[in-house]
């Protein structure tokens, strides 16, 4: 007996206690054992399918990303080669072709978007030809000029006095029949025989205050009111009237008839010389 216990009852205690301690041992071995066999079964598992089943294997990501590279320039080379082609057409019908901005083309076959098509791809324009305007040029009629009455005549008088009385004109000799022209245009204010001493004799008046009277003509050649210009004939040279042969006597009357000048200066004035 110790400390008053029994000797029997004294050994019972330790030795439960040393029964359980033994139990939860062998329990705390076997939980271990379990454990580590789960951990090195997962552990083998996941070197045999590498990882867990949503991470796919290091090669086969590198076997899909080069896949993808390869299919990427494919479709690069593809749209380069369809940007070349449009660009080379585009240029045989004469534009311009923008290329795409999502294709990067080779500087071969690179377009230019501001390009402009080669002058011998554009069609020339059909122009019609025009037809030359006619040029008006305004012709003014030249102003007519005086002539003298007998071309190549002698002058056997001239205008003053003469045997007393005025010689009212200038004398010209030619052979008889030799026409008579006209000095200027003008209106035919007498053609005939009037009995004044001039016998045949054509006056014309010119329009201008100036009026010409041609005498002594074998015939007149116009009628009164006839429209003549400076050169026509009126007359042939005769010796009709107060005449002492063949030639013409011709007279310039200002303002009126009969009211004569000498017609030396006044034809010089317009042209033509006169031997007086």
């Amino acid at each position: 007996m110790q400390h008053g216990i029994p000797r029997s009852t004294r050994n019972i205690a330790p030795a439960r206690h040393r029964r359980r301690a033994s139990t939860r041992l062998r329990v705390l071995r076997t939980t271990a054992v379990a454990v580590a066999g789960v951990t090195l079964a997962g552990v083998v598992v996941a070197a045999v399918t590498g990882g867990s089943h949503d991470t796919a294997p290091t090669g086969a990501v590198d076997i899909d990303r080069q896949a993808g590279a390869e299919a990427s320039a494919r479709a690069e080379a593809a749209a380069r080669a369809e940007a070349a082609a449009r660009a080379e057409a585009a240029a045989r019908a004469g534009r311009s072709v923008r290329t795409p901005a999502s294709t990067s083309p080779t500087p071969s076959a690179s377009v230019s978007a501001t390009a402009q098509p080669s002058a011998s791809a554009v069609p020339k324009a059909i122009t019609k030809p025009t037809a030359a305007e006619p040029t008006l040029t305004k012709t003014t009629a030249p102003a007519p000029a005086w002539v003298t009455p007998m071309t190549d005549a002698a002058i056997t008088s001239c205008y003053g006095p003469r045997w007393g009385v005025l010689h009212a004109g200038i004398d010209f000799a030619m052979p008889a029949g030799t026409p008579v022209r006209a000095a200027y245009d003008g209106t035919v204010t007498k053609a005939g025989d009037a009995g004044d001493g001039y016998g045949i004799s054509v006056v014309v008046d010119h329009g201008n205050g100036y009026l010409t009277h041609y005498a002594h003509l074998s015939t007149a050649k116009v009628g009164l009111g006839a429209q003549v210009a400076a050169g026509d004939t009126i007359g042939l040279e005769g010796s009709t009237g107060d005449s002492t042969g063949p030639h013409l006597h011709f007279e310039v009357h200002q303002g009126q008839l009969w009211n004569q000048i000498d017609p030396a200066p006044f034809l010089r004035a317009r042209g033509i010389d006169l031997a007086c």
